[in-house]
This record gives structure tokens, C-alpha cells and sequence, in this order.
């Protein structure tokens, strides 16, 4: 009898809980709310992709500082903005009420959703859930909270667009996790088809871009470094080579990307804009 030995690395289990303790300290840094504002018309896309309808209850699943929520309230739905970041809800709140809409805003994990089964009318998330540790079970929570018949809208960044490549850039930096999957993957129709599609009754997905609009490639890095957690942080972990090293990593992928012809900065960024009908 022969034995057949297994030569291949083992696939490392990454400590998914303590990777979140992580991503939640990096999105509490900064102000992700300075670039979170420029973003406001995919929320508002999204929302009128999803064709909401006044009165319809809304779930905002990771909404950072409530793009989407807003898109949303300005269409008469009744919304419940959640994040696991408090002070990301403070700046969604203090949003809702310069406008006078009305929002639930409520602290909660979007792997572990605090809400009955089939209790909205419409999910969603804005470049948000995508970045969770544990991809499928985010997924299965915004099936489970979205009522048969219902829609749940996303976006996210795709792997060969501009964000997705610069993550890709601050990875080789600082590489991630063993075994942890890449947030691009909620980009790729292939991955969403498999975590949405056994329960959908029809699920569109298309390409779009956002173009993000800065005086120079250094106003991009500069706010973005001070302002854009997971970037403060990559900086943060470097010493002054590594931090000069990636600047330079960064400054030249914008150049690859950069459309404007002149000095500034006009850089499409491809993200994939789905919505699911739930069976």
C-alpha cells in the first residue's frame, strides 16, 4: 500500500475577529466622513437603481456617513442607518438634521444584524459591507434582514479599478492577513452570483465609474493620509523609507489613472453597481 503525502501549504485560518477589532480601530481613525462626502452621488445612483418607493423601510447596512441614508430619506423612505462606527453615525446624524429628514440611526455590526428576519423593505450598502472579514456572512445578513420580494442594492469597488489598485499598491506594502479574502471580491459579478444568487429572483449588476476630483495627486494623498483610516494607518505602520516608498507607489498608480490632461487630478474609479431582487 502506498501512502500519498499532501505536499501543498496549508491555507492559514486568519483570526477574522481580531482583523475586525483592527478595521474598526483603522475606520475610527481619521474622518472618513471629508472623503466619504464627495462620494454622495453613487449613493444617490444606487437608490434610484433600487427604485425606491416612499414609505418603504430602508436598511443601511455599514453606511460610513450615510450616503446612501440620505439618498434614501430625500425619497421619503423610513431609514435605519447602521455602522459598528459611532462616530460615523454622529456625522450621518448631524447630516440628517441639517437637512430635516428623518433617520434611525443605530450602532451595529453588519455580520451580526440586530433585526427580525424579512423585516425591511430594501438593503443596502455603499462601499461599505464589501469590507467586512467575513464576506459571506455580511451577505447571508442582508438576505436575511430583506423581506421576499424586496431589494438589496451595492456598490463596490472593482478589483482592476483605480481603489482596487490602490489597495493592491498598499498591500504589497503591508500584505494582508494570510487567508483573508480581498474586499475586490464584492466587486467581481462571479463572487456575487454566488453569495446572492441562489436567493434572488433577478440580480443586475453593472459597471460604473466614479471620478475622484482633487487639485494634484498630493491633495489626493494628502487627504486621503489624513483623513482616510486604513490609508492613516498603512502610512502609520511604516518608517519614514517605507512611508516615502508607498507615496511614491501612489503618486505614480494616479498618474496610470489620471484623465485631466493637466496639473489636477480626474481619476476614474471603476465600481460594480448591483441590485438583487430576494426570492
Amino acid at each position: 500500500m502506498s501512502t500519498v503525502i499532501d505536499c501543498r501549504p496549508a491555507v492559514a485560518t486568519p483570526d477574522l475577529k481580531a482583523i475586525k477589532a483592527r478595521q474598526q480601530l483603522a475606520w475610527s481613525s481619521g474622518d472618513y466622513a471629508v472623503v466619504g462626502t464627495t462620494l454622495q452621488i453613487v449613493g444617490e445612483q444606487l437608490a434610484e437603481a433600487m427604485e425606491l418607493r416612499a414609505g418603504q423601510s430602508v436598511l443601511d447596512v455599514a453606511a460610513g456617513n450615510g450616503n446612501f441614508t440620505l439618498a434614501a430619506a430625500r425619497r421619503w423612505c423610513d431609514v435605519t442607518s447602521t455602522d459598528y462606527v459611532e462616530t460615523l453615525l454622529d456625522r450621518g446624524r448631524r447630516r440628517a438634521e441639517a437637512e430635516g429628514v428623518a433617520v434611525t440611526f443605530r450602532k451595529a455590526d453588519a455580520e451580526d444584524l440586530p433585526f427580525a428576519d424579512r423585516s425591511f423593505d430594501a438593503v443596502a450598502s455603499t462601499f461599505g459591507a464589501m469590507f467586512s472579514p467575513d464576506q459571506g456572512r455580511t451577505a447571508g445578513e442582508m438576505l436575511r434582514v430583506c423581506r421576499s420580494g424586496g431589494r438589496i442594492g451595492l456598490v463596490n469597488w472593482t478589483p482592476d479599478g483605480f481603489i482596487g489598485q490602490m489597495f493592491k499598491t498598499i498591500g504589497k506594502h503591508l500584505p494582508p492577513p494570510p487567508g483573508l479574502k480581498s474586499p475586490a471580491l464584492w466587486g467581481t459579478p462571479e463572487w456575487i452570483e454566488k453569495a446572492f444568487g441562489a436567493d434572488a429572483s433577478s440580480l443586475v449588476a453593472q459597471s460604473r465609474h466614479f471620478v475622484f476630483r482633487y487639485r494634484s495627486a498630493q491633495h489626493f494623498l494628502d487627504i486621503f493620509r489624513t483623513y482616510y483610516g486604513p490609508m492613516l494607518k498603512a502610512f502609520e505602520a511604516l518608517d519614514a523609507t517605507g512611508r516615502k516608498t508607498l507615496a511614491q507607489d501612489l503618486t505614480d498608480l494616479i498618474g496610470r489613472f489620471n484623465k485631466s490632461g493637466d496639473a489636477t487630478m480626474v481619476v476614474p474609479s471603476e465600481y460594480l453597481e448591483v441590485v438583487v431582487t430576494r426570492r
